[in-house]
């Protein structure tokens, strides 16, 4: 009776210890915040996606998949349950994908949204808002296979007619024909080499020697006109011969103003006055070759001219 009685009390305290760690794990992992319905309704395909899946926005969680299920009002359509954190900035905007999480191959769902400011969704009455779910990779890719796979058949099929008969044929002379270019190639190299040597490098002596002359004459004019330049620079020095050409310049204008304000003015005045005295004393010697006895005994009366009081035309009656 006692090894029962033991046995008895074991196996209640294994079954409280387990009940226990139950009450624990469902403590530990309850949720702490408030969550609001969301749907999303997908004709996409959502393998892999189960029940309690994450919902992350932008990576971070902000819910779970609550429920997986048929779109009653849509035949076809997948309905997914959402239940979301309602601190999450989910807006009209917002929008779903179907993402996998490592090698595991499990999915989740991935919440994103365009950038563009946007209302928050609201829930109208009874129905949870619906967020658009978008194709992911892996859909795409699945859309895009069939594609795909045709233009890999069509590339298959051209280069099975490529490596064809005929063209392998060809491929053939194709290469002889080169193998042969190849060899004319290289005998031509070879006369090539020996009208080098002969004709080109000789040439080419004869075209650098004339370069070397050209240098030469290059030096002599570089060194021709550095010295041009540092007469020019003697010339144009401060109290240089440019400078005194230039203060002579300005002496002998002054000189010349001088000239022409003063001295040619009295000099004009001497020339008049000379003039006058030169026709005094023109008609003093025509008066004396006219009258040489004037002389002796004076000029004489003044004959009376035209309109005068006893005026006597030449040559008239007396």
């Amino acid at each position: 009776m006692e090894n029962k009685a033991h046995a008895l009390a074991a196996g209640i305290f294994v079954v409280a210890v387990t009940v226990l760690l139950l009450v624990l794990a469902a403590w530990l992992t309850r949720d702490t915040g408030m969550r609001e319905p969301y749907e999303i309704s997908t004709r996409e395909t959502v393998t892999g996606l189960q029940a309690q899946a994450p919902v992350r926005y932008r990576g971070v969680d902000v819910g779970k998949v609550a429920a997986i299920g048929f779109d009653p009002q849509v035949p076809g359509n997948v309905l997914l349950r959402l239940e979301i954190d309602r601190d999450a900035p989910v807006t009209r905007e917002t929008f779903a994908t179907l993402s996998y999480q490592g090698i595991t191959g499990l999915a989740f769902i991935q919440l994103d949204d365009s950038g563009r400011p946007a209302p928050r969704l609201v829930h109208e009455d009874s129905r949870p808002p619906r967020i658009p779910l978008r194709p992911g990779l892996f859909a795409k890719l699945q859309s895009s296979g069939e594609a795909i796979i045709e233009r890999v058949e069509q590339v298959t099929a051209r280069v099975n007619q490529m490596l064809g008969d005929d063209n392998q044929r060809r491929f053939s002379a194709a290469l002889d024909n080169l193998g042969s270019a190849a060899a004319d190639a290289s005998r031509l190299a070879k006369r090539l080499d020996g009208t080098v040597a002969t004709r080109v490098d000789p040439a080419l002596t004869e075209a650098s020697s004339a370069m070397r002359a050209v240098r030469k004459s290059a030096d002599e004019v570089e060194k021709t006109a550095a010295d041009f330049g540092r007469a020019a620079r003697r010339l144009n020095d401060t109290n240089g011969p440019m400078d005194r050409l230039a203060e002579g310049s300005q002496a002998l204008s002054h000189a010349a103003d001088s000239f022409n304000a003063a001295t040619l003015p009295r000099i004009n005045r001497v020339t008049e006055e000379t003039s006058r005295a030169v026709r005094q004393l023109s008609r003093t010697v025509t008066g004396i070759n006219d009258n040489p006895q004037s002389l002796i005994f004076g000029a004489g009366p003044v004959v009376p001219g035209p309109g005068e009081p006893g005026f006597a035309p030449p040559g008239g009656a007396k």
